[in-house]
Parts: C-alpha cells; sequence; structure tokens
C-alpha cells in the first residue's frame, strides 16, 4: 500500500517555489506562517471575536504583536475588522472567506506538527547531544 505522500504527490504535482510565481507564493507564505498569525487564524475560526477575547486566548502575544498581527491579517484579507459606534467602542475581528481558506490550508500542517512533536523532539536532543556536532 502506498504512502500518504506518494499517493498526494501522485494526484496533484508538487508546489512550485521557483521562478516569479513561486516568489510571490513565498511573500504570501512569509505573510501568514509568522510565530502569531496561524494562532490569530486558528483562534477565530470559531467565530468573531473582540481584541481583549483574541489576548486572553493567545498564549504569549503581546498586546503591541496582537496589533500588528491583526493589521496585517486585515491588510492581506484574510480578516476583517468590524468597528460598532457604541459606547464604550465595540471593534470585533473575524475571518474572510480568504481566511477561512487558509484555515482549511493550515489545518492539515497543524495536525502533522501536533502528531510528530515528539518524533522532532527526541530528533533535537539526539543532535545536540552528539559530540561530533560542528561548532562555530
Amino acid at each position: 500500500m502506498a504512502d500518504a505522500a506518494s499517493t498526494a504527490g501522485a494526484t496533484r504535482p508538487p508546489a512550485q517555489l521557483s521562478g516569479a510565481q513561486g516568489c510571490r507564493a513565498r511573500e504570501v507564505l512569509d505573510l501568514v506562517a509568522d510565530k502569531w498569525s496561524l494562532g490569530v487564524v486558528d483562534t477565530l475560526s470559531a467565530g468573531p471575536k473582540r481584541f481583549s477575547e483574541l489576548k486572553r486566548s493567545i498564549e504569549g502575544i503581546s498586546q503591541k504583536m496582537l496589533t500588528v498581527t491583526l493589521r496585517g491579517l486585515e491588510r492581506d484579507g484574510i480578516l476583517t475588522r468590524t468597528v460598532y459606534a457604541v459606547m464604550p467602542p465595540n471593534v470585533t475581528y473575524e475571518l474572510t472567506a480568504v481566511g477561512r481558506t487558509l484555515l482549511d490550508a493550515t489545518n492539515p500542517l497543524v495536525q502533522w506538527s501536533l502528531q510528530n512533536i515528539s518524533a522532532i523532539d527526541a530528533a533535537r536532543a539526539e543532535f545536540d547531544g552528539r559530540a561530533d556536532r560542528p561548532t562555530r
């Protein structure tokens, strides 16, 4: 029986990150693959959230980084920011249709990460413990 990687390769061509289109793709990947963006997208998968709800839900993110991340994702069309004219002002963030497709695309990567974190930790420990490892 073929493994998942060879089956996936047989059904569609591999993604190309070379050439002009690949350069643009890398630019987009850089925007969403930073430290915080996928956490924001994942948190918004449950529905609209206020800034304070996002801040509480994403462990370790500072107020400044959350602001920068939200602005970037809004600029790229991944989420929308809605301001309600009430006192005090109420602002919510919600995934767009494009943001939902990003969530669909990244869920397999997140699952892969969760399934393989122990193996990666073991490989790192083994690598870091080698006596013959070159140093700078």
